[in-house]
């Protein structure tokens, strides 16, 4: 099997040749600063690990740092009011122009990341410029077959749905505090639900535009709907409903779908399985934050979804040896993938990995045959 048809396999719950392995997003300040400035494509290849490329356009998933993000339409237009750079921060302020008010935000931005400061939503009335306002992009479908193409056999294409994150609960949470957004599920649950489904109607509109997209796999949810974060039951109420409708507006198109939890899984493992997607990801342990281990997530789960994940980037892969990468890999294998279905794979970013671990995850996946 190459990278592609081995992905494909586990993540349609098959058995593969050997244990697909590889990383969830390959960073840019990664590539930069330990791997000369390769592409994602040619990081993979130098590392040996099977490829998995996110495309980004369009879809709101990622801003170059310090501009206003392009995404714009007469009647929400994005100002840039202030920026103040230092040696390694960059602090942006946007006013939101629409015919019947503004809205505000900043951000502030680093080599590695960027991250939010001032939130969108201030007040209840707030979501309705953005239901009347906020505009969805068409998918360059063009740009996707391109970036389809440029990955080929080396692995697999993954996508977003349109927004600030894919899923509505998380996106939720990029526009407003999220423990203002929890508070509101008690005291005014109906305005929740009100912007959820707003967003939940975008995203929808975008989907439609996905028609002929090249994806193999489409990514929702987000770490925000996860157990570590929310209680099993508001996940139930504010989540589960609007996972399920996104997901059947997908599958219309026959992507499959992976809903991402960042690792918090425990009591929520049967809603993930009624949301209807078909992998779950990033299984991460204990030690990077998830509230329990892949292989216990993975037994309750029992070959019902696809899995995706399972490997510590930082106490492992950043600060382990190869010798500590490869005993985990093997671990995995063992646990989690021994009937096929699972692909190892970092839980999520990582910045200062050395390129040797990365090559031991390589290696010690091609000894992990079935």
């Amino acid at each position: 099997m190459n990278s592609r048809e081995r992905m494909l396999c586990a993540l349609d719950r098959g058995v593969p040749d050997r244990l697909p392995v590889t990383v969830h997003q390959w960073q840019q300040f990664h590539l930069d600063h330990y791997m000369g400035g390769a592409s994602r494509v040619e990081a993979f290849q130098q590392t040996g690990l099977d490829a998995q490329v996110q495309y980004f356009g369009e879809v709101g998933q990622a801003q170059e740092q310090g501009e206003a993000p392009a995404l714009e339409a007469s009647d929400w237009r994005i100002e840039l009011e202030e920026r103040q750079e230092t040696d390694d921060v960059v602090l942006s302020s946007y006013t939101v122009h629409t015919p019947d008010g503004n809205l505000s935000y900043s951000t502030g931005s680093n080599e590695r990341t960027t991250w939010t400061t001032e939130y969108l939503i201030k007040k209840d009335e707030d979501i309705e410029l953005i239901r009347k306002y906020m505009p969805v992009p068409e998918l360059n479908n063009q740009a996707v077959r391109e970036l389809y193409d440029k990955v080929g056999d080396a692995g697999i294409l993954r996508g977003f749905v349109w927004g600030g994150q894919a899923g509505c609960w998380q996106h939720a949470c990029c526009l407003m505090e999220m423990d203002k957004l929890i508070l509101a599920c008690f005291d005014k649950p109906d305005w929740v639900h009100e912007l959820l489904d707003i967003l939940l109607q975008k995203k929808l509109q975008f989907v439609e535009t996905m028609e002929v997209a090249k994806f193999d796999l489409v990514e929702t949810g987000g770490g925000a709907s996860s157990s570590t974060l929310i209680s099993p039951d508001i996940h139930r109420r504010f989540c589960l409903p609007y996972d399920r409708k996104l997901h059947r507006a997908l599958h219309r198109h026959d992507f499959r779908i992976s809903y991402h939890t960042c690792g918090g899984t425990k009591n929520i493992e049967e809603y993930i399985v009624k949301n209807e997607c078909d992998v779950s990801e990033t299984l991460a342990p204990s030690t990077i934050g998830g509230n329990q281990e892949p292989w216990e997530f993975a037994e309750k789960i029992d070959g019902r979804l696809g899995l995706i994940g399972g490997i510590d980037q930082f106490s492992v892969l950043t600060h382990g040896s190869p010798g500590d990468v490869r005993e985990t890999v093997h671990e995995l294998f063992e646990k989690v993938g021994q009937d096929g279905g699972y692909i190892c794979s970092a839980c999520d970013h990582f910045f200062d990995v050395p390129p040797e671990n990365l090559r031991a995850m390589g290696e010690a996946a091609r000894e992990c045959t079935y």
